[in-house]
């Protein structure tokens, strides 16, 4: 019976509403745990093409993998029929996959494996099927041998060179090439065809200059094979004339060719029709002759061409539309013009599908008892046909099954049990292909699972919106509620809102959303639940971002930007500059609070974005850096200035330990701010006194100060830059910290004795910042060294503490603690002390002494016993004094001088004596309080040594042929003096002539030398000797006579010596006589009480009565050396003072010197000078005439 239409819309309604209201199907996490846990009818997951070509020298893999619970088994089909693996050698199977392998090494045809094969993928649950997989083995055959011959055209005429390639699988790639291998030059005129063919509109007599062969390049074996060349001879009606074909204006006139009308090469006639299938790529072509070569234009009949698909090809030959679709169907035709006219041809375009898919099924997870559906709709041209096969069945040869009901392109599943887990196909096939899809129904009973970590933390920005994830999964799908601290309401309505994936939902957290949130998933077979941490966070916010600010080129602008945000939170804060990221160089110093840009340049104007950012927010703040330009001369005109005092001081943040202080800095006056100097002043302990507390670069105007507990504090601030300090800022207001017990105690605590029976305990005080409170005292405590002995104390406010009637020279344990009214500071370290030092009672004994050289001893002895000492061993010391010298009538110095040898030790050297000496020596041992008692005073000599330098040597000149010298024997002749060593040398300039010796006899004192050059000057070197060897030299050089010509260094025999030129000596005479009468009017006037100084002399006044003023002459000496006039002089030559001060402190050596720890001399060897210089040498000595010609010279 045919129902009536209105009862069938009204069924099919009905039907579409119930199976609207099926319960929908439950999905499996894609948790692996959980997924190997569920048992799962196979899932083909991959398998190769349906249409699937393989390369004959390569083995065969033909993909099936699938998955499922248990694991699959496979099993192949070929050609409808079951495909035996086992029987054939050459083919296997992967482990644990269905990929079949067919190996061809051991020999075999591909061919022979050629085929329709299908996969089927086996468990408890059901079976897969994979598509049917044609399997083609590529082929590459050869071109068939044939013999070309060579093609006649008339020029002008069209043309076709076929290819007719063979066919290959997949088909070949076709070109043009010469025989020679050069490709073939395309255009409008001549191109290649989709077919493969190569036509031309027309033909040229250039077109056979090359011959033509078609090329084909297969794809699997990448070899080409090209057939027979193509050979044109083109007959011309004129002969190949270049210049007039290159001249005439048009080409097919200058050549004779007739102009002709487009006629299609292809496609034939006027109209032909063309089929294709949606989603590939349709591709239109029209090829025209004609002369000259025609143009293609596209239409489409009643429309545009397909907007965004279409693309033109070759020259405009060919139409590409990609990707068809129906609407893609209609006419299209091209337009083919040239000059003699035009001609057109439609194309009638059909476009069919093969099946394609509307609603692909879904695997279906059902819970006992529950309803689904599975639904399998597709569509094509024609329309597809619906087959339903289940575990690769048809459904209707299958067991029946009452929950199930097959309603076309729909399955209806009602009340599903378990066992009732199966996989069906659904193939919608027509004419042109087909489709497979598998989908698997899994009825499966599991409790509920929470899928979420456990313990989650959530943390949301205040007045935020978020959101509670819960996911869980259970079969029948569980109930969720929420709760919060584990109170039984369910949480839902109002700020919250509950999700049926789980999760909640709150529109705005606020702090006291805080808390631990649970969620509780239920079914019949159970419950899970899992809880969720919520913290509620203070949102970032900049409080104090950048300015607008308009600067000066190379001062340094500062871009604040302080935030507030949640202390549990990491902040980052980010500058961009133009809203790119900003390169933080070394011009730049980023802070906390803010920018610093020092040197500001104009490329540093711009925009100034401070982002701060947490993990859960954001905030930002711009200004705009204005910079202005000052010429370069302007700056430097510019006055420096001391910068102005900072202002506005502020105190915010406070804090037990810590404030901060912000200013405003004062105007730099030209010269940049570098550094800010922050001072403190407190009323308690020094009111009115300002310390340092801490300096900070130029480039910031606000720091955290660190305080100390009971101090009243008062900040300010003074500013410097390269000029100076600023003046210091108006006070801050004051600050008062609460009072603490002290943190630290004293430090330099020690303990010595001042007097033998006391030992003094001192240490330095803590200053007003480290009190902490009020009433600061320090609590002292010492006992001897003994663990069992008694502590004693003593509290004092003063930093010393004296504890008498001490045993000498015990140690003690000392501590000292500082304590104010809130308490004690921690324990303080113990310290090591020592009473008071008694003087040694013992002195070393058994002192010997070994000579080691003229100047030096070396000493041994035996140490005294350290129980004798009394107290802390110094040194030990050894007193010695010159008794006398060897030489008879030398008077010596008997002043006492020491050798210190520190710590304890038994030998030592005394250095730096005199030699040729009686000496005197005795040791005593010293510890802090003095020197011990003397031991036995020992006697010994010094040999002799070499004598010291002559006390002087005069240089005397009273002619051009003779100098004169004269000295004195040395001061310290350090032995027996057994004669003089005078070596001299010529010398004019940068000449020197040889060295010239004489050996003196020991009481002479003068010489004279010849002189056998009169314009050389001499240099001599004069020593002393004892039989230990030559002493220390006195060096002199004569004087440069005015007569005495000038060296040149290129001095030769031939060279005319001015000095003996007449005219010359005649102009030195009258300058010597205008010098002597100016010389006697001087003395005149000198004599009448005026003062004229003509030399000063640097040690004393030359005798007027010394012959050497008498004879003219002039002294060279050393003068230091000079015995004065009240000295006495011995007979061998040696000072006699009536009262000397002489000892080793006048060479270094005395009491106060300073000694090596072996007990040598640190100082150099000095000569004492017998007198001070002379003091305003004002007057002059009586001067000759000659004398003063030499000291002008």
């Amino acid at each position: 019976m045919v129902m009536p239409r209105p009862r069938l819309a009204r069924a099919a309604v009905a039907l579409a509403l119930y199976l609207h209201h099926l319960v929908s199907a439950i999905e499996v996490p894609l948790d692996s745990n959980i997924q190997s846990e569920l048992p799962q009818p196979p899932t083909i997951t991959k398998q190769s093409v349906k249409d699937y070509i393989v390369d004959p020298r390569d083995n065969i893999f033909i993909e099936c993998e699938a998955k499922g619970n248990p694991v699959p088994t496979f099993s192949w089909t070929r050609n409808g029929k079951f495909f035996n693996v086992a029987k054939d050698p050459k083919v296997s199977m992967r482990r644990r996959s269905g990929t079949l392998v067919i190996d061809f090494h051991s020999g075999g045809r591909p061919e022979d494996y050629e085929g329709e094969y299908q996969c089927f993928a086996r468990n408890d649950y059901g079976t897969a099927l994979s598509s049917k997989i044609h399997l083609q083995v590529s082929k590459s055959p050869l071109w068939p041998k044939e013999k070309v011959d060579v093609i006649e055209v008339d020029e002008g005429a069209p043309l076709s060179l076929q290819c007719n390639p063979p066919p290959g699988l997949p088909s070949p790639v076709i070109f043009w090439m010469s025989s020679s291998m050069e490709p073939i030059h395309q255009d409008k005129r001549v191109s290649q065809g989709q077919n493969g063919d190569l036509y031309f509109s027309n033909v040229l007599l250039q077109d056979a200059q090359t011959d033509y062969s078609c090329n084909a390049r297969f794809h699997f074996t990448h070899t080409i094979q090209q057939k027979n060349p193509y050979t044109l001879k083109v007959k011309t009606k004129k002969p190949h004339n270049e210049t007039s074909f290159r001249n005439h204006t048009d080409m097919y006139s200058a050549r004779g060719i007739t102009e002709t009308t487009p006629s299609f090469m292809y496609p034939y006639g006027t109209s032909s029709s063309q089929m294709v299938l949606r989603g590939v790529d349709l591709l239109l072509e029209c090829i025209a002759s004609g002369v000259p070569a025609p143009d293609i234009m596209w239409y489409k009949k009643g429309g545009e061409l397909p907007a965004g698909k279409t693309k033109l090809e070759n020259f405009n030959k060919a139409l590409r539309i990609s990707n068809v679709s129906e609407e893609d169907s209609g006419e299209y035709f091209c337009l083919a013009s040239n000059k003699m006219g035009s001609i057109r041809h439609t194309i009638s375009v059909r476009v069919k599908a093969a099946p394609y898919w509307l609603d692909e099924p879904q695997n279906l997870i059902l819970a006992p008892g529950e309803d689904g559906r599975l639904v399998c709709r597709a569509n094509g041209n024609p329309k597809p046909t619906i087959q339903w096969l289940v575990n690769g069945e048809p459904i209707e040869a299958s067991p029946p099954n009452p929950s199930r009901e097959v309603a076309g392109d729909t399955i209806v599943f009602r009340d599903t049990q378990i066992g009732s887990s199966a996989v069906y196909q659904c193939n919608a096939s027509n004419e042109h292909g087909y489709l497979l899809a598998n989908a698997f129904v899994s009825v499966l009973d599991v409790p509920p699972r929470i899928l979420a970590p456990r313990n989650q933390l959530i943390k949301v920005i205040q007045y935020n919106r978020t959101r509670l994830d819960c996911p869980f999964f259970g079969s029948p799908i569980p109930t969720l509620r929420w709760f919060k601290n584990g109170q039984g309401n369910t949480l839902d309505g109002g700020n919250y809102k509950a999700h049926e994936n789980g999760s909640l939902e709150m529109n705005m957290a606020r702090k006291e959303d805080q808390g631990i949130y649970t969620c509780v998933a239920t079914n019949i077979l159970g419950k899970a639940e899992a809880q969720v941490r919520l913290e509620v966070k203070d949102p970032t916010r900049i409080v104090r971002g950048p300015e607008d600010q308009v600067v000066k080129r190379g001062s340094m602008p500062r871009l604040h930007c302080r935030i507030k945000h949640d202390p549990t939170l990491k902040l980052t804060v980010t500058w961009l500059k133009d809203d790119a990221p900003l390169y933080i160089g070394n011009r730049m110093k980023k802070e906390d609070d803010g920018l610093t840009i020092f040197g500001v340049a104009e490329k540093d104007q711009g925009d100034y974005t401070c982002i701060a950012s947490t993990e859960l927010d954001k905030d930002s703040a711009k200004a705009y850096l204005t910079v202005l330009a000052v010429p370069a001369n302007r700056l430097r005109d510019l006055p420096k200035e001391r910068p102005d005092r900072p202002r506005d001081l502020e105190l915010t943040d406070l804090a037990e330990r810590s404030v901060r202080l912000t200013w405003i800095p004062g105007d730099d006056n030209n010269s940049p701010i570098t550094d800010y100097i922050v001072q403190f002043e407190e009323d308690r302990f020094q009111p009115g006194t300002w310390h340092n507390h801490s300096s900070y670069p130029g480039s910031v105007n606000s720091a955290v100060l660190s305080l100390s507990p009971y101090v009243n504090y008062q900040f300010r601030v003074i500013a410097v830059n390269d000029v100076g300090s600023s003046l210091p800022s108006m006070p801050s207001e004051r600050y008062q910290t609460n009072g603490a017990r002290p943190e630290i105690n004293p430090t330099g605590v020690q303990g010595a004795g001042t007097q033998r029976n006391n030992m003094e305990i001192t240490w330095t005080p803590l200053n007003a910042t480290q009190a902490y409170g009020p009433n600061l005292r320090y609590i002292v405590r010492w006992r001897r060294r003994d663990p069992r002995g008694s502590w004693y104390n003593e509290t004092v406010k003063t930093p010393r503490h004296v504890v008498w009637n001490t045993p000498i020279y015990v140690p003690y344990e000392i501590k000292v603690q500082a304590e104010n009214d809130f308490g004690r500071a921690p324990e303080p370290d113990t310290v090591i002390g020592y009473s008071g030092e008694d003087y040694p009672k013992a002195a070393p004994t058994d002192v010997r002494i070994r000579v080691l050289n003229s100047t030096a001893i070396a000493l041994t002895w035996t140490r005294v016993h350290l129980d004798t000492i009394q107290g802390q061993l110094k040194e030990y010391r050894a007193y010695f004094w010159r008794e006398s010298s060897l030489l008879k009538n030398l008077w010596v110095s008997k002043k006492r001088q020491y050798v210190s040898f520190p710590g304890d030790r038994n030998r030592g050297i005394v250095s730096r004596l005199f030699p040729y000496s009686n000496y005197k020596l005795e040791m005593v041992v010293t510890n802090g309080r003095g020197d011990g008692p003397r031991s036995e005073v020992k006697e010994f000599p010094t040999p002799e040594g070499v004598p010291s330098s002559p006390r002087y040597l005069r240089i005397r000149q009273p002619n051009l042929e003779t100098i004169n010298l004269e000295w004195d024997q040395p001061e310290h002749p350090n032995g027996v003096l057994t004669g003089y060593n005078l070596r001299y040398q010529a010398f004019n300039g940068s000449k020197s002539g040889r060295i010239l010796v004489e050996n003196l006899s020991p009481n002479q004192t003068r010489f004279t030398l010849q002189r056998t050059d009169p314009i050389s000057r001499y240099r001599f070197f004069l020593r002393a000797r004892t039989q230990v060897g030559d002493g220390e030299a006195i060096v002199e050089e004569s004087p440069a006579l005015l007569n005495e010509a000038t060296p040149t260094p290129a001095y030769t025999k031939n060279h005319v010596d001015i000095a003996t030129q007449g005219w010359f000596i005649g102009l030195m005479c009258a300058i010597a006589l205008l010098v002597l009468i100016l010389l006697i009017v001087c003395f005149i006037k000198r004599s009448r009480g005026g003062k004229y100084p003509v030399r000063d002399n640097k040690d004393e006044h030359l005798n007027p009565e010394d012959k050497n003023v008498e004879d003219g002459s002039f002294d060279y000496s050393d003068e230091d050396n000079k015995p004065l006039p009240n000295s006495q002089t011995s007979l061998d030559g040696t000072i006699k003072q009536q009262e000397s001060d002489d000892s080793l402190v006048d060479y270094g050596e005395g009491g106060e010197g300073q000694f090596n720890e072996d007990g040598s001399f640190i100082g150099q060897y000095t000569v004492k000078k017998d007198k001070e210089e002379t003091e305003g040498n004002e007057s002059s000595e009586a001067t000759s005439p000659v004398n003063a010609i030499y000291s002008l010279a």
